[in-house]
């Protein structure tokens, strides 16, 4: 992290998205949940202060999530993949200069991607034990899918309604 406020705005938005992410509006089965926005404050962090930053905090929140949350799996494959660099994903949404709704749109998309891309690969390696005779990969897609898409546009819906204003009021600040 650069410097002091940096820090403190990534302290800030992990322990937002913490909190944000115990509003569940559905919860599936072996895991993943359609939460009230709890990746936003990590994807505005990323793209306020780009993926670098955004990834650290991102990690930092993926493991308070295998920390504080329900324990579905302790395999490694898991650990990574679903938490760990999962979360880190989401910093990617930093890759994008948020400078109109559409910017910060294709990087909340971008970042919850990333996070899809591993939550996938964990669900072909150690969970295609629940697929039922389902090809793994089209369990993996369908079940990651049917949560992390609406996750994704609420996220994006709601970074296009604060990023801007919130952004601009924060830099006028210092």
């Amino acid at each position: 992290m650069k410097n002091v406020r940096t820090l403190v705005e990534a302290g800030l938005m992990i322990a937002l998205a913490q909190v944000l992410s115990y509003v569940t509006l559905l919860t599936m089965p072996q895991g993943g949940s359609v939460t009230a926005g709890s990746m936003v404050p990590i994807l505005f962090f990323a793209l306020r202060r780009g993926w670098k930053q955004g990834m650290m905090a991102g990690a930092v929140y993926g493991t308070l999530q295998f920390i504080l949350g329900p324990k579905y799996s302790f395999h490694v494959i898991s650990l990574l993949f679903d938490y760990g660099i999962a979360f880190a994903a989401l910093g990617l949404a930093g890759l994008i200069r948020p400078t109109s709704n559409v910017k910060i749109a294709i990087g909340a998309a971008i970042g919850v991607l990333g996070r899809f891309v591993c939550h996938f690969i964990s669900g072909v390696v150690i969970w295609s034990i629940y697929a039922e005779g389902v090809n793994p990969y089209l369990y993996s897609l369908v079940y990651n899918g049917s949560y992390l898409l609406p996750e994704m546009i609420i996220s994006a819906l709601i970074l296009m309604l604060i990023y801007l204003p919130v952004s601009r009021k924060l830099d006028q600040q210092r």
